[in-house]
């Protein structure tokens, strides 16, 4: 199929990030991201997840509650697998009727959970969203929760064969100790099995200190190849106030593909020599819970797909978009058709 880039404008930064050019012809966009399809072979698993799934309960009005599925790594497979492609979740969930519900969602939805173990006597974690002037709040019921218990043991070599992208989760480094080896652990079978490594730090501060968050999130982020940070959070780790100044720092630690989400200011990616300013298509947001989860699992779905670093950010960012007009992190994600719509809508084609 056709690229696909809106008829607007982006901004285009040089090494040190100057603005060089307001408008970059199409042809020109091709050659600066130019680059092969992430997947190889036939394999059957496009995208891992490691991480937490989360129950969830949204207060969609007074003494009104919504129940979902939540909890980052859980978000990113359903977003990739509602624009087609195949993911998996690593995980435990508690012998409980929230690990059921859990699972039950991520049957309709098509995502696999052969690597996704119940725990006897485990519980699974679950969340409250509220909302308060616009804003959303997360209440968390997590602590001991069956996917804290995840460890490097858990991680089997085969999990990690022929898989083309494995997503992890700064929130997983955080839950416990043996969940945070276990990214360790993921990032090393991923590499040596010929993968890539996604990475969103999704920085909570309720479940660690920031020193330590930010002496492993920064440690993490020199051995990843892709990496999905929110603005806010970068703010926050690295110090620094400008987009721009935040991707330089970033890149300097290694990863080769960088998209920083900035919700309604758009993305900022980064890819070889170059840094591009994506705009977010205006929308009236409802609930921003799980918008960064989205662009995460949609990003990637259009890499493994693929397509150029820039695309799969335009496609993404209009994902994110239309997520945030719905309650709940997972039930708002939409599907490949209501993003193509949005798309064309803009002007553009795919």
């Amino acid at each position: 199929m056709a690229g696909y880039f809106p008829k607007h404008c982006f901004a285009v930064f040089g090494r040190h990030g100057d603005e060089r050019c307001s408008r970059v012809p199409r042809h020109r966009a091709q050659v600066l991201f130019a680059q092969q399809p992430l997947s190889t072979g036939m394999a059957k698993i496009d995208l891992i997840c490691v991480g937490e799934p989360l129950f969830e309960l949204s207060n969609v009005g007074p003494g009104q509650w919504q129940s979902g599925i939540g909890g980052d790594i859980s978000n990113v497979a359903v977003a990739a697998a509602r624009q087609g492609v195949r993911s998996a979740i690593v995980s435990f969930l508690g012998d409980d009727p929230f690990g059921s519900e859990i699972r039950n969602f991520w049957s309709m939805e098509g995502v696999n959970d052969d690597y996704v173990e119940t725990l006897p006597d485990g519980q699974t974690g679950l969340y409250l969203i509220t909302h308060d002037k616009g804003e959303h709040h997360f209440e968390y019921r997590r602590a001991g929760s069956a996917a804290s218990q995840l460890g490097p043991e858990h991680l089997r070599d085969a999990i990690f064969q022929n898989v083309p992208i494995v997503h992890l989760s700064g929130i997983s480094q955080a839950i416990s100790q043996t969940a945070r080896a276990a990214t360790e652990k993921a990032i090393e079978k991923t590499k040596l099995s010929g993968g890539r490594v996604s990475y969103d730090p999704n920085l909570r501060l309720k479940l660690w200190p920031l020193q330590q968050a930010r002496r492993v999130i920064l440690e993490t982020i020199k051995k990843v190849d892709i990496l999905l940070p929110g603005l806010d959070d970068s703010r926050v780790l690295t110090g620094l106030e400008q987009p721009v100044d935040i991707i330089r720092y970033y890149k300097d630690l290694g990863p080769s593909i960088i998209a920083l989400t900035m919700g309604e200011e758009g993305v900022l990616v980064s890819f070889q020599d170059e840094v591009r300013h994506i705009p977010a298509p205006k929308v009236e947001a409802v609930d921003a819970s799980g918008a960064g989860d989205c662009f995460d699992g949609t990003f990637l779905s259009q890499l493994i797909e693929g397509r150029t670093v820039s695309e799969a950010a335009i496609f993404a960012a209009s994902a994110a978009a239309l997520s945030v007009q719905g309650h709940g992190a997972a039930k708002s994600i939409p599907k490949r058709e209501a993003v193509l719509a949005l798309l064309q809508h803009a002007g553009g084609k795919m």
